[in-house]
């Protein structure tokens, strides 16, 4: 199963938004992102469509924060991308009659549900004004940004 990077790199995004003067086109989004900017259109307008982001078309245009990073957390930003799966391990065929199948299928489904109640409930505690915490002392002593 091919994993789904989506949240890690919108977050990565967002946090470079917010430090930007104006606008970022998709194209310059992508190049951030190392991907193709339909791409970056295609994730953005679903945080546009929850009133994280705001677009606006033409020259001088490009996306842009509609809240303060201190307002947005990671689960709204998860629930914008349409909450992907998690894990890639799922239940046996579920329509079987055996009772031991169903079992193992209970067992198992529930394991899944417990695991994504708790990384959801771990994103709503973390804004992702947080993540930038401490970002400028980090940049000063290694150089990076």
């Amino acid at each position: 199963m091919r994993l789904d990077r989506r949240l890690s790199r919108v977050l990565h995004a967002l946090l470079h938004l917010d430090q930007m003067d104006g606008p970022a086109t998709s194209e310059l989004i992508a190049q951030m992102l190392q991907t193709n900017p339909a791409v970056v259109r295609r994730t953005m307008s679903g945080l546009r469509d929850a009133g994280i982001v705001l677009s606006v078309k033409g020259h001088g245009g490009g996306w842009s924060l509609m809240r303060p990073l201190d307002k947005i957390t990671l689960y709204s930003i998860y629930q914008a991308l349409g909450s992907p799966q998690l894990f890639a391990m799922g239940s046996d065929d579920e329509e079987t009659a055996c009772l031991l199948a169903k079992a193992a299928n209970a067992a198992t489904s529930d394991a899944l549900a417990a695991a994504k109640k708790q990384f959801e409930l771990s994103l709503h505690c973390v804004t992702v004004a947080q993540l930038a915490e401490g970002f400028e002392e980090k940049t000063r002593t290694s150089g990076e940004r």
